[in-house]
Formats: structure tokens, C-alpha cells, sequence
């Protein structure tokens, strides 16, 4: 089977699920990871956007590569995720970057849902190369593209992709599926 026939036939599947959804707005917080690498997220999911500094991370022993440690967020724990590194590209110690300071994402993706319990509540920080803006989507022209072309490490994090009407590709990521990628011994 080609990929075009495969991406026809995701197509089809869901064009029900499109057409119901195809003139529902949703605002999403567009940001960068590296130069080339365009995402966004549902702004339902974000609390805030910080400035950070590396050296006020702690790291903690014995967690998957991509989990940087924890930082004190208004006297709360609140665990730093490389998101790139996560995603399967470079780990932020690769990259070209000189900065100590960088941005994270506060991702808290069951505000979404207005759930009040306290386990509910789990807030990670994504960090980030830069925030570029917000953007006003149509959910019915995400697309879904076919598994067989997306990378499996970034597969479970990513709901679709956005082409923008000057042509730029964007990712949409998935919150749910970022905070189930942490280790079930984690704290909030």
C-alpha cells in the first residue's frame, strides 16, 4: 500500500468527525523548539509562560533523559520537561544555544476539562526555545497524517498538524498524551 492510499483512506475515516467539528474555533499558543521546528497547543491547556533559568532546575535521579528536573514554581514542584528531547529530536544540551535563561510552557492539560480534584491538577513545564504567538484555528482543518509517516517517539504526543494559509506546516500537540509519558513514581 502507498502512503497517498493510506492518507486517502485516513481521510475518509475521519471526514464525519470534520464536518462536525469544521467551523468550531479554537485558540492555540504557537512556540518554537528550534529554529525549524513549529508547534502549538491549546491555550485551554497552558496556565503561563515562564523565563527560566537552568541553573534553578534541581535535577533528580534516576528519571528518563528527557525529564530535567524540578523548579520551584510559586512554592510548588513543578517537573521540567525537554519537550524536543521528549519528541525525539536533539536534547537542549545539543543545541546551538548559548542562553542560560529559556522559556517554559506551564502545560496543565486538565484545566481543559475543569476538573477540580487535586489529582487532576498536573502541571508540567515544557521548555522551549521560544513563544511565537497566538493563533485562531479552525479544528476541522487539523489534519490527522498517517501513522506510517510520523516519527513513533513523536506519535503519542501529537494530535495533527495545522498548514497555515501562508503554507507553514505546524504540529498540534496533545497535553494528555505529554503528562501520561511521565513515569508513574512521579510527585506533583
Amino acid at each position: 500500500m502507498i502512503v497517498s492510499d493510506i492518507f486517502s483512506q485516513s481521510h475518509q475515516s475521519n471526514s464525519q468527525t470534520q464536518l462536525v467539528n469544521k467551523t468550531e474555533q479554537k485558540q492555540f499558543l504557537r512556540f518554537n523548539l528550534y529554529d525549524h521546528t513549529k508547534l502549538m497547543l491549546p491555550i485551554k491547556q497552558i496556565t503561563e509562560v515562564l523565563k527560566i533559568q537552568f541553573s534553578q532546575i534541581v535535577p533528580i535521579p534516576q528519571m528518563p533523559s528527557w525529564v530535567m528536573g524540578v523548579y520551584n514554581w510559586r512554592g510548588d514542584i513543578l517537573w521540567m520537561v525537554d519537550l524536543g528531547h521528549l519528541i525525539g529530536l536533539n536534547p537542549w544540551y545539543q543545541q546551538n544555544t548559548n542562553r542560560s535563561n529559556h522559556t517554559a510552557i506551564v502545560l496543565s492539560p486538565n484545566k481543559e476539562k475543569h476538573n477540580t480534584n487535586a489529582e487532576g491538577n498536573i502541571n508540567l513545564g515544557l521548555v522551549i526555545s521560544k513563544v511565537e504567538d497566538l493563533e485562531m484555528c479552525n479544528v476541522g482543518e487539523i489534519q490527522i497524517p498517517p501513522r506510517s509517516t510520523i516519527n513513533s517517539q513523536l506519535a503519542p504526543f501529537l494530535e495533527g498538524y495545522w498548514l497555515q494559509p501562508q503554507g507553514d506546516m505546524i504540529m498540534v500537540l496533545n497535553g494528555q498524551g505529554i503528562v501520561a509519558a511521565m513515569p508513574n513514581n512521579f510527585v506533583n
